[in-house]
């Protein structure tokens, strides 16, 4: 069912009274007010107690006119990234957490009039920049995100409701998939088959953001898609160093085939070019499903009818976008 995300405020409203005031004067509810109050945002209030932003959200911005303005994902957003309860929070390291909140922070007040498309905004998360994107069917989004609702108001600035958690390293695509690696982000480590395999390869040089180096896209297999591979192969691939038993040729073929450039470099999933063609950066083509609910599936040529899910889509990086995906893309 859809939300009508503009009855928010009233309904926060009612739960918050000032006991000394004249009798049926209200308090505005404060942004953390709003999210503790609705629980369509329960997922992001325990999010906010653990990254240690509540208390600031919960007051006046003390610049730019006393506000912020926040997307805000929702408990849905957290779930596609199995984050459905304060307990889950605690596999995310709280500095990652704690930025990662940040980045869905403005600084100000930031309208629904304001999100224009082709338009971006600084975040709280110090140069980092979010881009508004509009799709053919009208919807708006911010990155990969999709904005529900606009112009919650809050006593401290506003809310636009959004349908995915907004993802940035800070760092470009290597150093953003050495964090993983070694369990920067989430208390587990996540990636280090990706990192053995680019290292083995020398292809180090290729995720690294280098003055006029051009921005790319990045589709990146977990660990257990390295796995999953390895049983495809009946090359057993249970760590990391385990790749190095296959050709490096072979390797850095298949490592290529996951990297776009040129046109499509640097696009979250609301950009890329459903059901098409592309090719990547090792001359094979690659293959785009449909958009359906802010994602779209990935296909190499050697992967038959085997298709590739996006697990953890549009994570900004500061030479392009990474989409983690559960399968290997094979050339």
């Amino acid at each position: 069912m859809k939300k009508n995300y503009q009855l928010l405020p009233t309904l926060a409203l009612s739960l918050f009274l000032l006991g000394g005031c004249a009798k049926n004067e209200e308090v505005a509810p404060s942004i953390t007010n709003i999210a503790v109050a609705n629980p369509d945002f329960q997922t992001l209030e325990d999010a906010a107690i653990r990254g240690n932003v509540a208390l600031l959200l919960g007051n006046k911005n003390p610049n730019d006119g006393g506000n912020y303005t926040v997307f805000a994902p929702t408990n849905a957003a957290f779930a596609r990234l199995g984050l459905t309860s304060a307990q889950d929070l605690t596999g995310l390291q709280q500095p990652f957490l704690r930025n990662t909140l940040f980045y869905h922070v403005f600084s100000g007040t930031l309208p629904g009039s304001a999100l224009t498309p082709g338009s971006s905004s600084a975040s709280a998360l110090a140069g980092l920049q979010r881009r508004i994107i509009r799709r053919a069917d009208n919807s708006l989004y911010v990155n990969g995100s999709k904005i529900l609702g606009t112009d919650v108001r809050a006593s401290n600035g506003l809310i636009h409701p959004i349908d995915k958690v907004l993802l940035a390293t800070g760092a470009d695509v290597l150093n953003s998939a050495l964090a993983l690696n070694n369990g920067d982000v989430f208390v587990k480590p996540e990636l280090t088959f990706l990192v053995e395999a680019v290292l083995y390869c020398n292809l180090a040089g290729a995720l690294t953001a280098t003055p006029g180096s051009a921005p790319i896209t990045v589709f990146a297999p977990t660990d257990q898609a390295f796995k999953d591979l390895g049983v495809l192969l009946n090359v057993p691939l249970n760590h990391p160093k385990d790749i190095r038993k296959l050709p490096v040729s072979v390797v850095t073929s298949v490592l290529l085939n996951h990297v776009v450039g040129g046109a499509q470099g640097s696009k979250f999933t609301s950009e890329l070019p459903e059901s098409t063609t592309v090719l990547s950066a090792g001359g094979a083509p690659v293959v785009l499903g449909a958009f359906n609910n802010g994602v779209l599936t990935v296909k190499g040529g050697g992967n038959g009818t085997n298709v590739a899910n996006m697990v953890i889509p549009d994570v900004q990086c500061t030479n392009g976008v990474v989409h983690v995906i559960d399968r290997v893309l094979l050339p």
